[in-house]
C-alpha cells in the first residue's frame, strides 16, 4: 500500500481547542488574584470590630490587644476560633512588626469625685426588706396549709410564690437562731 498521509480529524481539533483554551486562560489569570487569593487579600485589608477585641480581652485580660487583633484578622474575625485557640493552650502568635492596627482605647467609666462608701450597717436585712416582721411574731408557718397546685390565675401564682419566698426566709432565720442557741449552750454561759 502506498503511503497514507495523516489527516486532521474532528476529535483532534476539539482536543487542541480545549487545551489551547485552558493554556490561554492560565496565562491571562496568572497575574490577577484568583478567588482563593482574593479572600486572602480581602482578609489583609479587613478592619477588625473593636467589640470583638473587647469581648476577648474581657475574657482574657492577660492578653495583648494587638495579639488579639492579629489573630482575629488571620482567622477572618472569628471570636470562637480565637477563644478556642487560647483555651486549648496554643496561645496567640505574636504579630509581625509591620502589623500596626488601630488600637481603640477602652472606655473608662466616669469617676465620681465624691464617692460615698457603702456601709454594711446601712444594708437592709431580708425581714425588713420584705416586711416580714409581723409574720416573725406569729408562729403561723407551722400551722399554715401548703398549696402544691399550680394555679391558672396569675395573681394567685404570684401570691403563692411570695408566700413560699417568705416561708423560706423565715425558716432560714429560725435555723440560724437555733444554731446560735446551740453554739451558746455548748460553750456555756459567759462569765
Amino acid at each position: 500500500m502506498a503511503d497514507v498521509e495523516p489527516s486532521v480529524n474532528i476529535p483532534s481539533l476539539v482536543t487542541l481547542a480545549v487545551i489551547s483554551f485552558f493554556v490561554i486562560r492560565w496565562f491571562l489569570n496568572r497575574n490577577s488574584p484568583d478567588t482563593a487569593n482574593a479572600a486572602v487579600a480581602q482578609a489583609r485589608g479587613r478592619i477588625i470590630d473593636p467589640a470583638q477585641v473587647e469581648q476577648i480581652s474581657q475574657m482574657f485580660p492577660q492578653l495583648n490587644r494587638r495579639d488579639i487583633m492579629w489573630d482575629l484578622q488571620r482567622n477572618g474575625g472569628s471570636v470562637p476560633a480565637t477563644t478556642e485557640r487560647i483555651l486549648t493552650g496554643r496561645g496567640l502568635d505574636t504579630p509581625p512588626p509591620s502589623y500596626q492596627p488601630h488600637i481603640p482605647q477602652p472606655a473608662t467609666p466616669a469617676v465620681n469625685p465624691n464617692p460615698t462608701p457603702i456601709s454594711k450597717a446601712g444594708a437592709q436585712d431580708l425581714i425588713s426588706r420584705y416586711n416580714l416582721s409581723n409574720r416573725l411574731s406569729e408562729e403561723s408557718e407551722a400551722n399554715s396549709k401548703t398549696d402544691n397546685g399550680w394555679s391558672q390565675n396569675k395573681t394567685e401564682r404570684q401570691r403563692l410564690l411570695q408566700k413560699r419566698r417568705d416561708d423560706m426566709i423565715l425558716a432560714a432565720r429560725k435555723k440560724l437562731q437555733q444554731k446560735d442557741n446551740e453554739k451558746s449552750h455548748a460553750t456555756g454561759p459567759a462569765l
